[in-house]
């Protein structure tokens, strides 16, 4: 074995060493972006992280936001969710890979994850960004404030604290990223799920604008803030829990614990008001706060310079239904109940449903609608505001590759694609019959194709097919065989407009 020194790369805040891995890619790892959210800092925009002296160790994780452990059901989400808090105040840092050799002008990827808003972390087994640094991309993974401290609005603190950590480690990359290997202006922002969400804000925050070329939306939402009226129900609900006024100095004064324990109890808020009902069909009290949906600000022009490749996976509701023994049991009432929480006119919706898939069963139309109602809806609004100002493209994808996990039933669900986006559909722990990518291993090449794929798109603004125009709605289908199809599901993508 050939014994590299450890690489030793100098950043604007002091120098960081990082770690030679055996497939020729160099990780660092818990490099701070911003300083340590303390105190009433944890309710305050993020500020510059101190200079050190001397040379920092990233050769190990570091903490990550507080936040409780997820479980979901019968499914291992562990290598999505993590395991749980791992503390320690530094915690604003972002991990970098790339290639052991010293490049440079490679494209960056900078991923943000998901969880609910709630839960996450760059020590996810599944964001490790070898692959990416393998094939000649400068991977960068980041945690920002979860729960309370991320996303709670309240009174004398900025909104959105999260999605203003993303834009803080966004400014970091722009500042230090060459000295990685990487091009500071080919940056592309990716995100899934809850960070598939704060990528779409990141889009319409004007603050962003000049610090990434790109961005990739997996299942997300362009629709997905609440209304500030909306966040001031949770806020009064987390004040009730904690016993103090909603205001920043009384929270200021909490512990992590505390917060991290209220945050656990705010699930069931009814958000729905006269004008607007809950974006997230009541499966997390958090989300951005923005009374302009990013949709609304993308049409209006906002990211108008900024390719996109947006998309969500086919039975993205079956996350939520079956590893919780809620999908095959599923009725007509929950049918009912499921679009009664997403829609102003429910009867017609599910009327849509059933006309457009008249051999489906309960559980496919509960699961359908719960889907639209999350991401579909969201990102066909975003796809179509992107479309609309023709200076930069848009790309559509969606995954319909079907994971046999939970006897076959978890199918093309939420956070499938995830691990052929890093191409680590081999590692053990995402195959089993209560993994993600269940018991049978995935077509030949599929991880690798959908890998190159993100990476052609970063590198190049071009995936490889026709991009989405207003008219044709072109997608391209990800699963064994690749089919580009013109405006899929038509008539239920009408029914949410």
């Amino acid at each position: 074995m050939n014994h590299h020194p450890e690489p030793v790369v100098t950043t604007a805040q002091g120098a960081v060493r990082g770690l030679h891995r055996e497939d020729g890619t160099a990780a660092f790892l818990n490099i701070p972006y911003a300083a340590p959210p303390v105190g009433a800092g944890r309710f305050a925009p993020p500020e510059p992280h101190e200079p050190w002296d001397g040379v920092r160790d990233a050769t190990i994780p570091g903490p990550n936001s507080p936040q409780s452990q997820r479980k979901l059901g019968n499914i291992d989400l562990a290598p999505y969710f993590g395991t749980g808090w791992h503390r320690g105040e530094d915690y604003l840092t972002v991990n970098v890979f790339a290639p052991a050799v010293a490049r440079s002008d490679l494209p960056v990827m900078v991923f943000v994850h998901g969880g609910g808003f709630v839960a996450g972390s760059t020590r996810s087994t599944l964001y490790d960004g070898s692959a990416f640094a393998r094939d000649g991309v400068v991977l960068v993974t980041l945690n920002y404030r979860l729960g309370i401290a991320g996303f709670l609005d309240l009174p004398g603190a900025p909104a959105n604290r999260g999605l203003l950590d993303v834009v803080a480690a966004l400014r970091w990359v722009r500042e230090n990223i060459a000295g990685f290997g990487g091009a500071p202006d080919n940056v592309t922002l990716f995100g899934q799920s809850a960070g598939a969400t704060v990528v779409g804000g990141v889009l319409a925050t004007a603050e962003a604008a000049g610090l990434f070329r790109r961005a990739i939306v997996q299942s997300g939402s362009g629709l997905g803030a609440f209304s500030t009226e909306q966040a001031a129900r949770v806020t009064a609900a987390a004040a009730e829990v904690l016993g103090v006024e909603p205001h920043t100095d009384a929270f200021a004064e909490i512990s992590d614990e505390r917060l991290v324990e209220a945050a656990s109890k705010l699930a069931g808020i009814d958000l729905r008001t006269a004008t607007h009902h809950d974006p997230l069909i009541g499966l997390s009290p958090f989300s951005l706060v923005l009374d302009t949906q990013p949709a609304e600000a993308v049409a209006a022009g906002l990211a108008a310079g900024v390719d996109l490749l947006i998309g969500t996976n086919t039975e993205e509701g079956n996350l939520y239904l079956v590893p919780v023994d809620k999908y095959a049991t599923s009725t007509a009432a929950d049918v009912n109940d499921a679009a009664m929480r997403s829609h102003p006119d429910p009867a017609r919706l599910v009327e849509t449903y059933r006309k457009s898939r008249p051999e489906a069963s309960f559980a496919e139309l509960r699961s359908a609608i719960m889907a639209d109602a999350l991401f579909g809806a969201g990102t066909r609004a975003l796809a179509a505001a992107h479309a609309a100002h023709p200076e930069s493209a848009t790309y559509a994808y969606e995954f319909a590759w079907r994971s046999q996990a939970l006897g076959g039933e978890l199918g093309a669900a939420h956070a499938v694609e995830l691990p052929f986006v890093f191409d680590l559909a081999d590692r053990p722990e995402l195959n089993g019959p209560n993994a993600l990518l269940g018991p049978d291993k995935p077509p030949a090449g599929l991880a690798h194709r959908v890998h190159e794929t993100w990476i052609r798109f970063a590198a190049t603004g071009d995936p490889g097919w026709d991009p989405y125009d207003p008219d044709r709605r072109a997608t391209m289908r990800i699963d064994a065989e690749w089919t580009r199809i013109d405006d899929p599901r038509s008539r239920e993508r009408q029914a949410w407009i």
